[in-house]
Order: structure tokens, then sequence, then C-alpha cells
């Protein structure tokens, strides 16, 4: 995929109402995915189901797996990439 080989730094951060409210995450690196906003590269709730339904249960590595999910989906694996 587009994704072979490179890093990504991403930021997760949880509120005081953490867990029973989403963590906020944000990309550090540039990354064209389609629920990442381009300009902040914050992962936008609206159009990332896990946040936008975010259950108590939910942990920082069922986040990190369910990007990496969204990765390789059709509709991300094949979208360039910004340059390094």
């Amino acid at each position: 995929t587009v994704h072979e080989g490179c890093i990504y730094q991403l930021k997760l951060f949880c509120g005081k109402d953490y867990p029973d409210n989403p963590p906020s995450v944000r990309f550090q690196t540039r990354i064209n995915m389609t629920c990442v906003n381009q300009e902040t590269g914050v992962v936008e709730p609206s159009l990332f189901p896990m946040l936008a339904n975010w259950q108590r249960e939910y942990t920082m590595e069922d986040i990190l797996t369910q990007l990496k999910k969204e990765m390789m989906s059709p509709q991300n694996r094949k979208l360039a990439q910004p340059p390094e």
C-alpha cells in the first residue's frame, strides 16, 4: 500500500472526561486519509465511526487498530500521500 514503510506520529489527548468521552486524535505526520483533516491532521470524529460512536470500554489500542484498518481500506490505501 502507499503506507508501506512509513512511520506516522500521532497525538492522543484524553480530557478529564475520558474514558466516558473519546480522546482527540491528531496526526503529527502529514497523511492523506478520508477521516483526517488535511489542514490540521485531526481525525474527524464524524468521519471515524469509533470516535463518533465512542464506548467507555474502548482503549487507545482499539483506536490505533481501527486507524490501521482504515489505512488499509479501499478508499484510503491508494490515496497519494504528501511528501515527508
